[in-house]
Protein backbone atom coordinates (compact mmCIF):
# COMPACT_ATOMS: atom_id res chain seq x y z
CA UNK A 1 0.00 0.00 0.00
CA UNK A 2 2.66 2.53 0.93
CA UNK A 3 4.56 1.64 -3.00
CA UNK A 4 0.74 3.09 -4.07
CA UNK A 5 0.68 5.97 -1.85
CA UNK A 6 3.75 6.60 -3.27
CA UNK A 7 3.30 6.89 -6.75
CA UNK A 8 0.68 9.67 -5.64
CA UNK A 9 -2.81 10.22 -7.10
CA UNK A 10 -4.08 7.92 -10.60
CA UNK A 11 -7.59 7.76 -12.36
CA UNK A 12 -7.69 4.66 -10.40
CA UNK A 13 -6.37 6.25 -6.82
CA UNK A 14 -7.58 9.32 -4.75
CA UNK A 15 -6.45 10.69 -1.66
CA UNK A 16 -8.26 12.21 0.99
CA UNK A 17 -7.38 13.25 4.42
CA UNK A 18 -10.53 13.22 6.22
CA UNK A 19 -14.08 12.43 4.83
CA UNK A 20 -14.94 15.98 4.45
CA UNK A 21 -17.91 17.43 1.98
CA UNK A 22 -20.53 14.05 1.53
CA UNK A 23 -21.42 15.49 -2.25
CA UNK A 24 -17.72 16.12 -3.31
CA UNK A 25 -17.16 11.81 -2.00
CA UNK A 26 -20.15 10.87 -3.80
CA UNK A 27 -19.18 12.80 -7.23
CA UNK A 28 -15.47 10.77 -6.44
CA UNK A 29 -17.52 7.39 -6.47
CA UNK A 30 -19.72 8.27 -9.67
CA UNK A 31 -16.52 8.93 -11.38
CA UNK A 32 -15.08 5.79 -10.33
CA UNK A 33 -17.86 3.89 -11.30
CA UNK A 34 -18.68 5.18 -14.48
CA UNK A 35 -15.10 4.60 -15.41
CA UNK A 36 -12.89 1.65 -14.70
CA UNK A 37 -13.14 1.80 -11.11
CA UNK A 38 -10.83 2.93 -8.33
CA UNK A 39 -9.81 3.25 -5.08
CA UNK A 40 -10.45 6.74 -2.54
CA UNK A 41 -7.71 6.70 0.57
CA UNK A 42 -8.37 8.33 3.55
CA UNK A 43 -5.88 9.41 6.16
CA UNK A 44 -3.57 10.69 3.57
CA UNK A 45 -3.06 14.55 2.35
CA UNK A 46 -4.05 14.86 -1.41
CA UNK A 47 -1.54 17.88 -1.96
CA UNK A 48 1.80 15.95 -0.84
CA UNK A 49 0.93 12.18 -0.57
CA UNK A 50 2.06 12.21 3.55
CA UNK A 51 0.03 9.61 5.68
CA UNK A 52 -1.45 12.21 8.07
CA UNK A 53 -3.72 8.76 9.35
CA UNK A 54 -7.64 8.68 11.29
CA UNK A 55 -8.37 7.59 14.63
CA UNK A 56 -9.87 4.92 15.65
CA UNK A 57 -13.15 6.78 15.79
CA UNK A 58 -12.49 8.78 12.62
CA UNK A 59 -11.52 5.11 10.84
CA UNK A 60 -15.07 4.21 12.15
CA UNK A 61 -17.43 7.24 11.43
CA UNK A 62 -15.42 7.30 8.25
CA UNK A 63 -16.41 3.88 7.21
CA UNK A 64 -20.26 4.35 8.61
CA UNK A 65 -21.01 7.80 6.38
CA UNK A 66 -19.27 5.76 3.35
CA UNK A 67 -22.14 3.48 3.48
CA UNK A 68 -24.52 6.33 3.72
CA UNK A 69 -23.09 8.14 0.66
CA UNK A 70 -22.79 4.96 -2.13
CA UNK A 71 -26.83 4.29 -0.43
CA UNK A 72 -28.25 7.66 -0.81
CA UNK A 73 -26.47 10.11 -2.50
CA UNK A 74 -25.38 7.78 -5.60
CA UNK A 75 -28.11 7.03 -8.25
CA UNK A 76 -28.14 3.80 -9.16
CA UNK A 77 -26.77 3.14 -5.63
CA UNK A 78 -23.21 1.48 -5.62
CA UNK A 79 -21.80 -0.94 -3.33
CA UNK A 80 -18.48 -0.83 -2.05
CA UNK A 81 -16.21 -2.12 0.28
CA UNK A 82 -14.01 -0.94 2.89
CA UNK A 83 -10.69 -2.05 4.66
CA UNK A 84 -8.56 -0.43 7.43
CA UNK A 85 -4.89 -0.60 6.83
CA UNK A 86 -1.83 0.01 9.76
CA UNK A 87 0.94 1.82 7.50
CA UNK A 88 4.43 2.20 9.11
CA UNK A 89 5.40 5.63 8.89
CA UNK A 90 8.44 8.35 10.35
CA UNK A 91 6.35 9.09 12.59
CA UNK A 92 5.10 5.32 14.00
CA UNK A 93 2.55 3.47 13.00
CA UNK A 94 -0.99 5.13 11.55
CA UNK A 95 -4.45 3.85 10.27
CA UNK A 96 -5.72 4.63 6.64
CA UNK A 97 -8.87 3.74 5.36
CA UNK A 98 -9.24 2.30 1.65
CA UNK A 99 -12.79 2.38 -0.14
CA UNK A 100 -12.58 0.19 -3.43
CA UNK A 101 -15.28 0.63 -5.84
CA UNK A 102 -15.53 -1.27 -8.90
CA UNK A 103 -16.34 -0.09 -12.63
CA UNK A 104 -20.26 -0.08 -13.00
CA UNK A 105 -22.53 -2.37 -14.64
CA UNK A 106 -25.52 -0.02 -14.23
CA UNK A 107 -24.10 3.09 -16.14
CA UNK A 108 -24.29 5.96 -16.47
CA UNK A 109 -24.20 6.98 -12.46
CA UNK A 110 -25.18 10.12 -11.45
CA UNK A 111 -25.44 12.77 -8.14
CA UNK A 112 -28.76 13.84 -6.82
CA UNK A 113 -28.53 16.72 -8.90
CA UNK A 114 -28.46 14.35 -11.84
CA UNK A 115 -24.61 14.89 -13.14
CA UNK A 116 -22.76 12.47 -14.59
CA UNK A 117 -18.80 12.57 -13.49
CA UNK A 118 -16.05 10.53 -15.22
CA UNK A 119 -12.59 10.01 -14.54
CA UNK A 120 -10.58 12.53 -15.96
CA UNK A 121 -6.62 11.05 -15.44
CA UNK A 122 -6.27 11.82 -11.16
CA UNK A 123 -9.24 14.46 -11.28
CA UNK A 124 -12.41 13.93 -12.57
CA UNK A 125 -14.86 15.60 -14.94
CA UNK A 126 -18.91 16.75 -15.81
CA UNK A 127 -19.92 14.68 -18.70
CA UNK A 128 -21.83 17.13 -20.98
CA UNK A 129 -21.87 15.43 -24.97
CA UNK A 130 -24.62 13.26 -26.12
CA UNK A 131 -22.17 11.08 -27.56
CA UNK A 132 -20.15 10.29 -24.23
CA UNK A 133 -23.64 9.84 -22.40
CA UNK A 134 -24.73 7.53 -25.04
CA UNK A 135 -21.53 5.73 -24.82
CA UNK A 136 -22.63 5.31 -20.93
CA UNK A 137 -25.92 4.55 -21.00
CA UNK A 138 -24.94 1.59 -24.12
CA UNK A 139 -22.16 0.60 -21.45
CA UNK A 140 -24.69 -0.07 -18.78
CA UNK A 141 -26.99 -2.28 -21.58
CA UNK A 142 -29.47 0.43 -21.56
CA UNK A 143 -28.91 1.48 -25.19
CA UNK A 144 -28.18 -0.18 -28.18
CA UNK A 145 -26.51 1.95 -31.27
CA UNK A 146 -26.92 -1.18 -33.80
CA UNK A 147 -30.67 -0.98 -32.83
CA UNK A 148 -31.49 3.03 -33.01
CA UNK A 149 -32.77 4.45 -36.59
CA UNK A 150 -31.15 6.06 -38.79
CA UNK A 151 -32.47 9.46 -39.86
CA UNK A 152 -33.32 9.68 -43.55
CA UNK A 153 -33.67 6.45 -44.58
CA UNK A 154 -36.46 4.53 -45.60
CA UNK A 155 -37.83 1.20 -46.96
CA UNK A 156 -36.38 2.42 -50.74
CA UNK A 157 -32.66 2.56 -49.29
CA UNK A 158 -33.15 -1.71 -48.44
CA UNK A 159 -31.73 -3.84 -50.90
CA UNK A 160 -34.28 -6.75 -51.34
CA UNK A 161 -32.12 -9.24 -52.50
CA UNK A 162 -30.14 -9.06 -49.63
CA UNK A 163 -32.80 -9.73 -47.18
CA UNK A 164 -34.03 -12.62 -49.23
CA UNK A 165 -30.87 -14.12 -49.24
CA UNK A 166 -30.88 -13.93 -45.26
CA UNK A 167 -34.38 -15.52 -44.84
CA UNK A 168 -33.93 -18.24 -46.88
CA UNK A 169 -30.31 -18.91 -44.80
CA UNK A 170 -32.92 -18.98 -41.87
CA UNK A 171 -35.71 -21.21 -43.69
CA UNK A 172 -33.69 -22.95 -46.04
CA UNK A 173 -36.94 -24.38 -47.28
CA UNK A 174 -38.57 -21.06 -48.59
CA UNK A 175 -37.76 -20.14 -52.36
CA UNK A 176 -37.86 -15.94 -53.57
CA UNK A 177 -41.46 -16.48 -54.58
CA UNK A 178 -42.75 -17.89 -50.57
CA UNK A 179 -40.59 -14.71 -49.24
CA UNK A 180 -43.00 -11.73 -48.31
CA UNK A 181 -40.27 -8.58 -49.26
CA UNK A 182 -43.16 -6.28 -47.59
CA UNK A 183 -42.31 -3.68 -44.29
CA UNK A 184 -43.65 -6.34 -41.73
CA UNK A 185 -41.46 -8.67 -42.70
CA UNK A 186 -38.61 -5.96 -42.46
CA UNK A 187 -39.63 -4.55 -39.23
CA UNK A 188 -40.18 -8.33 -37.76
CA UNK A 189 -36.48 -8.90 -38.73
CA UNK A 190 -35.69 -5.05 -37.26
CA UNK A 191 -34.20 -3.94 -40.83
CA UNK A 192 -37.12 -1.19 -39.72
CA UNK A 193 -38.60 0.71 -36.87
CA UNK A 194 -40.56 4.05 -36.63
CA UNK A 195 -40.27 3.51 -41.13
CA UNK A 196 -37.01 4.16 -40.75
CA UNK A 197 -33.96 1.51 -41.41
CA UNK A 198 -31.40 0.48 -38.08
CA UNK A 199 -28.41 1.13 -38.30
CA UNK A 200 -28.20 -2.60 -38.51
CA UNK A 201 -30.31 -3.07 -40.78
CA UNK A 202 -28.60 -0.18 -42.98
CA UNK A 203 -25.63 -2.17 -42.71
CA UNK A 204 -26.24 -5.51 -43.60
CA UNK A 205 -28.78 -4.75 -46.19
CA UNK A 206 -28.58 -1.19 -47.38
CA UNK A 207 -28.61 -0.27 -50.83
CA UNK A 208 -25.38 2.46 -50.18
CA UNK A 209 -24.85 2.16 -46.23
CA UNK A 210 -22.36 5.52 -46.10
CA UNK A 211 -25.11 7.28 -47.95
CA UNK A 212 -25.84 8.03 -44.75
CA UNK A 213 -23.41 7.04 -42.44
CA UNK A 214 -19.73 7.93 -44.48
CA UNK A 215 -17.85 7.65 -41.60
CA UNK A 216 -18.56 3.75 -41.18
CA UNK A 217 -16.50 2.55 -43.54
CA UNK A 218 -12.93 0.91 -43.62
CA UNK A 219 -10.07 2.90 -44.07
CA UNK A 220 -7.06 0.45 -45.15
CA UNK A 221 -3.20 1.58 -45.77
CA UNK A 222 0.00 -0.47 -46.47
CA UNK A 223 2.61 2.21 -45.85
CA UNK A 224 6.51 2.02 -46.47
CA UNK A 225 8.73 1.81 -43.73
CA UNK A 226 7.04 1.34 -40.36
CA UNK A 227 5.23 5.13 -39.11
CA UNK A 228 2.19 5.95 -39.58
CA UNK A 229 3.47 9.42 -40.13
CA UNK A 230 4.67 8.21 -43.02
CA UNK A 231 3.88 10.31 -46.83
CA UNK A 232 4.39 7.47 -48.68
CA UNK A 233 2.33 4.50 -49.49
CA UNK A 234 1.76 0.65 -51.27
CA UNK A 235 -1.91 0.51 -51.29
CA UNK A 236 -4.76 2.31 -50.06
CA UNK A 237 -8.27 2.11 -49.82
CA UNK A 238 -11.53 3.44 -48.36
CA UNK A 239 -14.00 0.33 -48.16
CA UNK A 240 -17.44 1.06 -48.05
CA UNK A 241 -20.75 -1.17 -48.96
CA UNK A 242 -22.27 -3.29 -46.10
CA UNK A 243 -20.47 -4.92 -43.69
CA UNK A 244 -20.46 -8.33 -45.58
CA UNK A 245 -18.47 -6.13 -48.58
CA UNK A 246 -16.72 -4.87 -46.03
CA UNK A 247 -15.65 -7.76 -44.54
CA UNK A 248 -14.65 -9.41 -47.89
CA UNK A 249 -12.84 -6.20 -49.43
CA UNK A 250 -10.82 -6.06 -45.60
CA UNK A 251 -9.50 -9.29 -46.40
CA UNK A 252 -8.60 -8.99 -49.92
CA UNK A 253 -6.64 -5.74 -49.01
CA UNK A 254 -4.43 -7.92 -46.13
CA UNK A 255 -4.01 -10.81 -48.98
CA UNK A 256 -2.48 -8.39 -51.68
CA UNK A 257 -0.66 -6.75 -49.49
CA UNK A 258 1.03 -9.49 -47.19
CA UNK A 259 4.04 -11.30 -48.92
CA UNK A 260 2.71 -15.32 -49.70
CA UNK A 261 5.25 -17.78 -48.40
CA UNK A 262 5.81 -21.26 -50.05
CA UNK A 263 6.11 -23.26 -47.01
CA UNK A 264 6.46 -26.65 -48.40
CA UNK A 265 3.80 -25.45 -50.91
CA UNK A 266 4.31 -26.65 -54.54
CA UNK A 267 6.18 -24.40 -56.85
CA UNK A 268 3.19 -23.74 -58.87
CA UNK A 269 1.45 -22.67 -55.45
CA UNK A 270 0.68 -19.02 -54.38
CA UNK A 271 1.42 -20.21 -51.38
CA UNK A 272 0.34 -18.93 -47.64
CA UNK A 273 -0.18 -15.94 -46.46
CA UNK A 274 2.56 -14.87 -43.84
CA UNK A 275 -0.34 -13.98 -41.36
CA UNK A 276 -2.69 -16.55 -40.56
CA UNK A 277 -5.96 -15.78 -42.49
CA UNK A 278 -8.09 -17.29 -40.08
CA UNK A 279 -6.80 -14.86 -37.77
CA UNK A 280 -7.49 -11.84 -40.01
CA UNK A 281 -11.01 -13.40 -40.81
CA UNK A 282 -11.66 -13.57 -37.08
CA UNK A 283 -9.81 -10.19 -36.10
CA UNK A 284 -11.48 -8.07 -38.94
CA UNK A 285 -15.03 -8.94 -37.85
CA UNK A 286 -13.90 -8.71 -34.77
CA UNK A 287 -13.85 -5.04 -35.11
CA UNK A 288 -16.84 -4.80 -37.98
CA UNK A 289 -18.91 -6.25 -35.43
CA UNK A 290 -17.77 -5.53 -31.93
CA UNK A 291 -16.56 -1.98 -32.44
CA UNK A 292 -18.28 0.90 -30.98
CA UNK A 293 -21.09 3.17 -33.21
CA UNK A 294 -22.05 5.51 -31.34
CA UNK A 295 -17.81 6.73 -32.27
CA UNK A 296 -18.14 8.61 -35.14
CA UNK A 297 -14.66 7.15 -36.33
CA UNK A 298 -13.75 4.16 -39.18
CA UNK A 299 -12.26 0.91 -38.69
CA UNK A 300 -8.20 1.15 -39.69
CA UNK A 301 -6.10 -1.29 -41.36
CA UNK A 302 -2.60 -0.58 -41.43
CA UNK A 303 0.42 -2.69 -43.15
CA UNK A 304 3.56 -1.64 -41.90
CA UNK A 305 7.36 -3.21 -43.08
CA UNK A 306 7.17 -4.76 -39.46
CA UNK A 307 3.71 -5.31 -38.29
CA UNK A 308 0.29 -4.99 -39.01
CA UNK A 309 -2.40 -3.16 -36.88
CA UNK A 310 -6.21 -3.68 -36.97
CA UNK A 311 -8.02 -0.48 -34.97
CA UNK A 312 -11.09 -0.24 -34.37
CA UNK A 313 -13.08 2.43 -32.36
CA UNK A 314 -14.31 1.96 -28.65
CA UNK A 315 -12.15 0.21 -25.94
CA UNK A 316 -13.69 -3.38 -24.46
CA UNK A 317 -17.35 -2.91 -23.41
CA UNK A 318 -18.48 -3.28 -20.12
CA UNK A 319 -15.90 -4.77 -17.38
CA UNK A 320 -14.08 -6.78 -20.07
CA UNK A 321 -10.24 -6.70 -20.11
CA UNK A 322 -7.87 -8.09 -22.76
CA UNK A 323 -7.10 -11.33 -20.56
CA UNK A 324 -11.31 -12.32 -20.36
CA UNK A 325 -11.56 -11.93 -23.99
CA UNK A 326 -8.47 -14.34 -24.45
CA UNK A 327 -10.62 -16.75 -22.09
CA UNK A 328 -13.53 -16.57 -24.41
CA UNK A 329 -15.75 -14.24 -22.21
CA UNK A 330 -17.69 -11.98 -24.58
CA UNK A 331 -20.16 -8.80 -24.19
CA UNK A 332 -22.37 -8.13 -27.32
CA UNK A 333 -22.26 -4.83 -27.77
CA UNK A 334 -24.55 -5.19 -31.03
CA UNK A 335 -26.65 -8.11 -30.74
CA UNK A 336 -28.65 -7.09 -33.64
CA UNK A 337 -25.47 -7.04 -35.90
CA UNK A 338 -24.15 -10.41 -34.63
CA UNK A 339 -27.76 -11.68 -35.39
CA UNK A 340 -27.41 -10.86 -38.84
CA UNK A 341 -23.75 -11.19 -39.49
CA UNK A 342 -24.21 -15.36 -37.71
CA UNK A 343 -26.41 -15.96 -41.17
CA UNK A 344 -24.39 -13.39 -43.76
CA UNK A 345 -20.96 -13.91 -42.79
CA UNK A 346 -18.96 -16.95 -41.47
CA UNK A 347 -19.71 -16.02 -37.65
CA UNK A 348 -20.28 -17.76 -34.92
CA UNK A 349 -21.10 -15.79 -32.12
CA UNK A 350 -19.80 -17.54 -29.60
CA UNK A 351 -16.92 -15.18 -27.81
CA UNK A 352 -14.11 -17.83 -29.83
CA UNK A 353 -13.19 -15.50 -32.25
CA UNK A 354 -10.18 -14.43 -30.13
CA UNK A 355 -9.02 -17.19 -28.70
CA UNK A 356 -9.42 -18.70 -32.27
CA UNK A 357 -7.58 -15.27 -33.84
CA UNK A 358 -4.43 -16.48 -31.08
CA UNK A 359 -4.46 -20.27 -31.45
CA UNK A 360 -3.66 -20.00 -35.26
CA UNK A 361 -1.64 -16.51 -35.25
CA UNK A 362 -0.06 -17.07 -31.48
CA UNK A 363 2.12 -13.52 -32.15
CA UNK A 364 -1.22 -11.80 -31.41
CA UNK A 365 -1.14 -8.65 -29.27
CA UNK A 366 -4.09 -7.33 -28.32
CA UNK A 367 -4.26 -3.31 -26.48
CA UNK A 368 -7.49 -2.09 -25.21
CA UNK A 369 -6.68 1.88 -25.47
CA UNK A 370 -9.09 3.12 -22.42
CA UNK A 371 -7.86 6.55 -23.20
CA UNK A 372 -8.21 6.43 -26.78
CA UNK A 373 -11.46 4.93 -26.96
CA UNK A 374 -10.01 2.13 -29.36
CA UNK A 375 -9.43 -1.27 -29.29
CA UNK A 376 -6.09 -1.97 -30.66
CA UNK A 377 -4.90 -5.22 -32.43
CA UNK A 378 -0.80 -5.95 -33.46
CA UNK A 379 0.67 -8.38 -35.23
CA UNK A 380 4.09 -8.60 -36.31
CA UNK A 381 5.67 -9.37 -39.42
CA UNK A 382 8.78 -11.49 -40.44
CA UNK A 383 11.60 -9.32 -41.87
Amino acid sequence: MQDIIKVGETSRVQFKQELGNQNKIAAEMIAFSNSNGGMLIFGVLDKTGEIAGLSYEELQKTNNELATIANELVKPLIYITTEAVIVDTPDGKKNILIAHIEEGISKPYKDLNGTIWLKQGADKRKVTDNAEILRLFQSGGKFYADKSVMPGTTEKDINASLVSEYVKKIRGDLNDSDIPLNKQLFENLGIIKNEQLTLAGLLCFGKNPQKYEPVFCVKAVSFFGNSIGGTEYRDSADITGTLQDMFAESIAFFNRNLRHVQAGQNFNSTGILEISKIALEELVQNALLHRDYTINSSVRLMVFDNRIEIVSPGRLPNSLSVEKIKMGNAVTRNSLLASYCSKLMNYRGFGSGITRAISNQPNTELINDVEGEQFIVRIPRAS
